[in-house]
């Protein structure tokens, strides 16, 4: 695997990517964060024993890829050299049935041949326990079931058994269907029921789509933004997870290896912030069903910063050594130890996130006075701990420092408890929670602001930039013309702007010095400028970001300033959100469009 030019499929229990060609590389199975059935993606080389699941064809020339218009259904076509083509289809049926999403475990696929008398060969090589063993394989006259260690997936296919079992080249002259998922019989045609399955599924993402609220520019990005990041949710409990992959290092050989699988809290504001902006109120409502039920079970104790799609259980990390990694680059990590760490900013971010219910008519179920004394508990910690040391919204593994954007969101936590005291009625708290508020902004204003740099700095009492200060306006901490917040955009803009792009920090942390720039930052550093009155220069380089997706639409966690390339895990939930909370803020009206 060269590249990250990989296409999403999935249906809010699976997801997969797909190369260029088809390959399916990366496949967890049964959710999100499951075992790698394909695995490819992290295997160190392009043609591994197994962890893939491709088609090709013989005498190759070219391949064209696209979505299906506004869908997660992948249309890949394939080219010979004597004028064969063949189209494949891929996707995860979604859509509804007897009154509910019917999104099982399952990978479709549908092979048709468009010209000539194209050859092909179906590879599907599942593994287990992260490529450590190939599954066993039994099989019928229309089905192939494979053999882990703790589950088995089926094949259903009017293909023939014998071809794929021992990979046989065959001439194509009529569509296929594969169906790979439960193990459970197909008694109908596997042909018509594809068929079904395909024709549900896309107007189910036609039907979602439309029912969106975008902004007249940027349409097209904005929906794929959206699509993906739909694709990065476990519907059951309603978790947005981070990315669908894990171990993608943000920079070569930069051991910056994690396992992104889980499901952020610091990621709940800004995911919220879009889903809110589009419209899609199912989606939000669910996630903040899973960051409520979070916060109830915290019982007034810590919170974690990262936790399982399911929620409580502990994501001990470990490295696994049948996987090379990416290009070879590992290690390969699963789990996250993160979630032992301290960070502070996750209260501000749990009550930002839950806060929309309090003043959000359309949801179904409006946020009451017990739910506010949940989020008390919270305010409660975080004024607790604005001033002491964690680990920060970068999560250092080597050193701890009071950080000033976890103070901020300290700070964002007592505000927001304060208008949330004021819808309710609560004069008192309302008056607690100011008071609380204007301290721990006094503490920030006295200990963050560095002469040495005229700016804020990352951390009380230092000298070092970095990029979360750019929120304090859209926090509500700063009003946009406060001095002290443009002279910090102005001096993020100097020391962590390389190109058309910006890094988090540039000091040195666990790692060394960072290589790579982090794409949530650069949307950050956008929507700053903008509101600055600099919308001209935050168009052009907004632009230049949406050319750095990938072929699908898609971005990854960071960007090689220099030659564009990207690197770290992918989609990257933050990344699609930027798009999203950038295109609605720059856009022309569509009331000025016409």
């Amino acid at each position: 695997m060269n590249n990250l030019n990989l296409a999403a499929i999935g249906n809010c229990q699976i997801s997969a990517l797909l190369d260029e060609r088809g390959k399916v590389v990366w496949f967890c199975s049964p959710r999100l964060d499951g075992d790698p059935v394909f695995s490819a993606l992290l295997s160190g080389q392009d043609e591994p024993e197994l962890g893939f699941y491709d088609v090709i064809i013989d005498d190759f020339s070219a391949s064209e890829q696209r979505y299906v218009r506004n869908t997660a259904v992948v249309e890949t076509i394939l080219h010979d050299n004597i004028g064969g083509s063949v189209r494949i289809l891929d996707f995860a049926p979604r859509f509804t049935h007897y009154g509910r999403q019917f999104r099982p475990v399952m990978l479709a696929r549908i092979i048709e041949p468009l010209s000539g008398r194209p050859r092909i060969k179906i590879r599907l090589r599942p593994g287990y326990q992260y490529g450590r063993a190939k599954c066993e394989r039994t099989f019928g006259s229309h089905h192939i079931r494979y053999l882990g260690a703790d589950q088995v997936i089926r094949l259903t296919t009017d293909a023939s058994i014998s071809h794929v079992l021992e990979e046989n080249w065959f001439v194509l002259e009529r569509s296929l269907t594969l169906l790979f998922g439960p193990d459970e019989p197909v008694p109908e045609s596997v042909d018509r029921l594809g068929r079904q399955f395909l024709d549900e599924t896309k107007r189910y993402w036609q039907d979602w789509v439309q029912g969106l609220s975008i902004p007249f520019e940027w349409q097209q990005a904005v929906i794929r933004a959206a699509i993906t990041l739909k694709l990065c949710t476990f519907e059951d409990t309603g978790a947005v997870v981070a990315a669908i992959t894990s171990s993608i290092p943000e920079a070569p050989h930069s051991q910056r290896n994690w396992d992104y699988r889980y499901c952020w809290l610091r990621d709940a504001y800004f995911v919220i912030q879009a889903l809110n902006r589009l419209g899609a109120t199912k989606t939000m409502e669910g996630f903040m069903r899973y960051i409520i039920d979070i916060a109830s079970r915290a019982d007034g104790q810590h919170l974690r910063p990262v936790y399982s799609i399911s929620g409580p259980h502990t994501l001990d990390e470990r490295i696994i050594d049948t996987l090379p990694g990416y290009r070879g680059m590992g290690p390969v990590r699963v789990g996250n130890q993160a979630y032992l760490q301290t960070q502070n900013d996750v209260y501000g971010a749990v009550v930002l996130a839950i806060s929309q219910v309090f003043f959000d008519e359309r949801l179904g179920q409006p946020g009451d006075r017990y739910l506010f004394e949940r989020l008390e508990e919270l305010g409660a910690l975080a004024v607790q701990n604005h001033d002491q040391p964690d680990a920060g919204l970068w999560e250092y593994r080597g050193r701890s420092e009071v950080h000033t954007f976890s103070a901020l969101m300290c700070w964002a936590a007592c505000d927001r408890l304060l208008k949330i005291s004021e819808r309710l009625g609560l004069k008192e708290r309302a008056r607690y929670w100011g008071t609380q508020a204007r301290q721990i902004g006094k503490a920030i204003d006295q200990h963050a602001w560095s002469k040495e740099l005229n700016a804020y700095s990352g951390s009380f009492n230092s000298a070092q930039l970095d990029a979360s200060l750019l929120l304090m306006h859209e926090l509500g901490f700063k009003n946009v013309n406060d001095p002290r917040f443009q002279k910090t955009i102005a001096a993020v803009g100097r020391h962590l702007r390389q190109e058309k792009h910006l890094f988090r920090y540039t000091a040195p942390d666990d790692f060394g010095v960072p290589e790579n720039a982090f794409n949530i930052c650069t949307f950050w550093y956008i929507e700053a400028i903008a509101t600055s009155g600099h919308e001209e220069e935050a168009r052009d380089m907004f632009e230049y970001m949406l050319s750095c997706r990938n072929p699908m639409g898609l971005l990854s966690e960071d960007i090689d300033p220099a030659t564009g390339e990207l690197w770290g895990n992918i989609p990257q939930t933050y990344s699609m959100a930027g798009i999203i909370n950038v295109a609605t803020r720059l856009s022309t009206s569509w009331r000025e469009a016409f």
